[in-house]
């Protein structure tokens, strides 16, 4: 059960942050109705929320989850891949602080993203990707091996479909995976139920678990369908301006 939640308003230059896709520019009117539309499904999802004013040195910053691994036992802030996203770290450092008393680091020249870290039960998927290196996979598989969690690394470099691991599997409770096509048939996923997604709602594979709800990506109503078969409770939530910027429902916040 997550309890809080910390997630970072976006700033009104959000539009000029990274992306890979061109799917046109983000209306900030909308950026903010839809990330205010995120928090109160947090919220009716039970949890608390800390919320971190925009920061505009940082267009990326509202993706929190890119900065910080947060376990149930430990936390670890990362070193994001992109160089114009080193900065975002230290806020959340400090807005993690009082949760949490002993922090790891990932320290260069190791890299790591928080969207490559992938966390079902007691075991982490950690990926290989443009963002995220062998050197901080190595550091985080060692820390969270500290904290007495196993860690299998997919490499998923070669994967044009996705930009980290998570734009491509969602751990959602009760043993079970929402994939893509791609990974689908991964020999890590063969011992879990697995929910795949269709080429054309590949970008639903990103959702979220939040206690009884999955929160899911509006307009891809064959994942809806399939996730209402198994019995889980969607959420769906309308994401159309933060995929035009690369980013999913897990990448809005950081969940503990």
């Amino acid at each position: 059960m997550f309890r809080n939640a910390i997630v970072r308003i976006p700033g009104k230059n959000f539009a000029d942050g990274l992306t890979t896709v061109n799917l046109g520019v983000p209306r900030f009117d909308r950026v903010l109705q839809q990330h205010a539309s995120y928090c109160e499904a947090l919220l009716a999802c039970g949890l608390t929320l800390t919320t971190l004013e925009a920061d505009l040195r940082y267009p990326d910053s509202t993706f929190l989850e890119d900065t910080a691994i947060l376990t149930g036992r430990g936390a670890i802030i990362t070193h994001p891949g992109a160089p114009s996203r080193e900065g975002e770290t230290a806020a959340v450092r400090e807005a993690i602080r009082r949760f949490f008393p002993a922090i790891f680091d990932i320290e260069s020249p190791g890299t790591l993203d928080g969207g490559d870290i992938c966390e079902a039960e007691d075991h982490f998927f950690l990926g290989l990707s443009q963002r995220t290196n062998e050197e901080g996979v190595c550091q985080l598989g060692l820390y969270l091996a500290k904290l007495g969690y196993t860690s299998s690394v997919i490499d998923s470099r070669s994967m044009a479909s996705i930009l980290h691991l998570k734009s491509g599997i969602s751990y959602i409770g009760d043993n079970t995976m929402v994939v893509t096509e791609e990974l689908a048939n991964h020999e890590f996923f063969s011992g879990y139920e697995r929910i795949t997604v269709t080429p054309g709602e590949s970008y639903a594979a990103n959702c979220v678990r939040v206690n009884q709800r999955v929160l899911v990506a509006a307009g891809h109503p064959q994942l809806n369908a399939a996730l209402v078969k198994c019995g889980f409770n969607p959420l769906p939530l309308d994401m159309s301006e933060f995929q035009k910027m690369d980013g999913g429902l897990s990448c809005l916040s950081l969940r503990f």
